[in-house]
């Protein structure tokens, strides 16, 4: 009885070592399979069409001349004020005038000595007359004998003495008018009015109060010309070797989220700008379509530059490209294995890059970094 309770027990042991045995095998063999199966990802090198862009965030903003801060040349009070944030105004239109009574009394000061100048001159020019009238009588009294030197001397000296007075006189009648100008200038330094046409920004001088002009000019309104507009998009400094000057660019707003707007790149500034280390070029975008009524300044933009196509250029993933050591490495598939070849790279449009050098069409690369083991063989 216990022989065959033992035997029993054996042969359900045998059994099961077995099954394991088995469920490892395939296991195993599964893995193994998978594994050859799988193998590296790769890619061919290809000839496509590239239609590259550069992506920027930007800013509506004001054309150069299209925000004017308008103020006052002079210290005084504020004695009327025309303009209202949002108010339309057009270019020499009033908008606000100082207290002006002592101006323009000094004005008044100034012409009446223009008119007491003037008659200084005209006493002047009668006297020269007269010296002169007497000085060509003497002249000819002393041919007959009928005179003596010492009068016609004395003739000639206040002829002399005559026309002396009148260029002093013409002088000072100069300066009168001129003084005349300055105070009339100044006078109408207290009338402000409007170098452009457009919309009142902002005001920032109430009526009533005192302006000084002794440091800067006091800014009393600024005017925007809501139809000279402009985009400024903040290209990096990677993407700005491509942006030129007459390429197209498509750009939208949050306020128009699902209206583009059109443009050419204008400009280029040659300054960077640098925030939080990061490089970045001014793009002036000049729009093309109407935007009368919808764009602001300091809307936020999205602008999208449109670059030159280029056609059945050599292309690979993005990732086939590594950078180790700062070179841009390509890992090719050969016969003996995976072999690094170092690449120039161009334009990116996509998962796609543009390789200038390093590669021949049709090569097949690896998409990631081979596996390399101590005695030199790719792992599997």
């Amino acid at each position: 009885m216990k022989k065959h309770k033992l035997s029993k027990l054996f042969i359900i042991l045998a059994l099961s070592l077995c099954a394991a045995a088995a469920a490892a095998w395939w296991t195993l063999s599964r893995n193994g399979a998978a594994r050859k199966a799988t193998g590296p990802q790769t890619a061919t090198v290809i000839r496509r069409d590239f239609s590259s862009s550069v992506l920027a965030t930007g800013a509506v903003k004001p054309q150069v001349g299209a925000e004017v801060r308008v103020g006052a040349r002079i210290s005084g009070k504020v004695e009327h004020l025309y303009a209202n944030i949002g108010d339309h105004v057009g270019k020499g239109q009033v908008v606000a005038e100082l207290e002006k009574a002592d101006l323009e009394a000094a004005v008044a000061k100034a012409r009446a000595e223009v008119k007491v100048a003037e008659s200084k001159v005209a006493a002047a020019e009668s006297r020269e007359k007269l010296a002169d009238l007497e000085c060509h009588r003497q002249q000819d009294l002393i041919k007959k004998d009928f005179t003596s030197q010492q009068a016609v001397d004395k003739a000639l000296e206040e002829k002399e003495s005559a026309h002396a007075g009148l260029n002093l006189a013409k002088k000072q009648l100069d300066a009168a008018r001129a003084a005349l100008k300055e105070a009339q200038v100044t006078l109408s330094y207290a009338t402000i009015t409007a170098p452009i046409s457009g919309v009142i920004g902002s005001v920032s001088t109430q009526q009533g109060e005192t302006v000084s002009a002794r440091l800067n000019a006091p800014t009393f309104v600024t005017i925007i010309d809501l139809e000279r507009l402009q985009v400024d998009a903040y290209v990096d400094e990677v993407d700005i070797g491509k942006v030129q000057t007459g390429q197209e660019c498509i750009f939208t707003v949050d306020a128009f989220p699902g209206r583009e707007f059109h443009g050419r790149v204008a400009a280029i500034y040659p300054n960077a700008i640098i925030q939080e280390n990061v490089v970045d070029y001014d793009v002036v975008v000049e729009i093309t379509d109407p935007y009368k009524g919808l764009l602001r300044p300091e809307m936020t933009a999205s602008v999208t530059i449109l670059l030159k196509k280029r056609k059945e250029v050599l292309a690979v993933p993005t990732r086939a490209v590594k950078r180790e050591r700062g070179k841009n490495i390509v890992y090719v598939l050969t016969k003996t294995g995976p072999e690094p070849r170092r690449v120039t790279i161009g334009w990116k449009d996509g998962q796609w890059i543009e390789i200038a050098a390093g590669l021949k069409e049709d090569q097949t690369v690896l998409l990631e970094k081979p596996k390399i083991n101590h005695g030199g063989n790719q792992n599997d």
